[in-house]
């Protein structure tokens, strides 16, 4: 035992049995980070929150999706947001600690995750997020079009990926229900040499009118394993977020747009 974040009591690590996904989830403190907590599921750190500053977001992919967010609308306005993949809520508590009065909706398809998640770290009060449990793309189906200012996919993991979640169909119903003026962001963390990422970029720069991908520099030649944003517009991309986004990195941060884009999705070796 240790204690628990921000008070004298001692700290016991959480656990629940996750049916569907067949593993344990246990939240832990951060060693590291007074205050901050790290989800894990099978022994595999899945999400970090950061309970006393949750406008403080730890993982780099995350940080280059809240970077995103924070040009969506003037600093502060509230955001209609539809997170698909609730992990945490980090991001749900990003967006309400940077513009509270957003409206969100959270989707997962594992009821014990969000219940244990909420009953170890509730969220803020005044947070306005509903949370739907099921299948992300049953959800998408159900929402009205140009219903969210951004649509945040955060399933995908390389040849793990649900089926059902990595086609044009899919792709065009996330584009479907955001504003014209919005974002889709797509987290797909892939193994070298990022196939997966690279057509899933080239998916969505066929439905969309303009896309952009970031990550750490040093993963756009292919040789290393991590995370890559997709963010797809139905309208055209702001060239100020190219250089807000590479500005807030985090560093060394790429963001690739138009040409450099178009050569990040071409299979490797042509």
């Amino acid at each position: 035992m240790s204690t628990a974040p921000g008070t004298d009591e001692e700290f016991e690590v959480p656990t629940r049995w996750l049916p569907g996904a067949g593993a344990y989830a246990e939240i832990d403190e951060d060693a590291y980070i007074d205050g901050a907590l790290i989800l894990s599921i099978g022994g595999a750190q899945q999400s970090h929150v950061d309970v006393h500053h949750p406008e403080r977001v730890f993982y780099e992919y995350l940080r280059r999706v809240a970077a995103v967010l924070d040009l969506v609308k003037p600093p502060g306005a509230p955001l209609r947001i539809l997170h698909l993949g609730a992990g945490a809520l980090t991001l749900v508590r990003y967006v309400q600690a940077t513009r509270p009065g957003s409206v969100q909706v959270a989707v997962d398809l594992e009821a014990e995750l969000v219940d244990f998640v909420l009953d170890a770290m509730p969220l803020a009060e005044g947070t306005v997020c509903e949370v739907v449990v099921g299948d992300a793309a049953d959800a998408v189906l159900e929402q009205p079009d140009a219903a969210f200012d951004a649509v945040v996919l955060d399933i995908f993991a390389g040849a793990d990926a649900p089926a059902h979640l990595t086609g044009p169909d899919f792709a065009a119903h996330l584009l479907r229900v955001c504003a014209d003026d919005g974002v889709v962001l797509v987290n797909v963390g892939d193994d070298p040499p990022l196939a997966f990422a690279r057509a899933q970029s080239r998916q969505l720069s066929a439905l969309a009118t303009a896309t952009a991908v970031l990550t750490e520099a040093g993963m756009v030649g292919g040789a290393s394993a991590g995370n890559v944003i997709i963010a797809a517009r139905r309208t055209p991309w702001p060239e100020s977020w190219t250089s807000a986004l590479r500005a807030a990195g985090p560093h060394p941060a790429a963001v690739l747009v138009d040409a450099e884009r178009a050569a990040f999705e071409q299979p490797m070796g042509r």
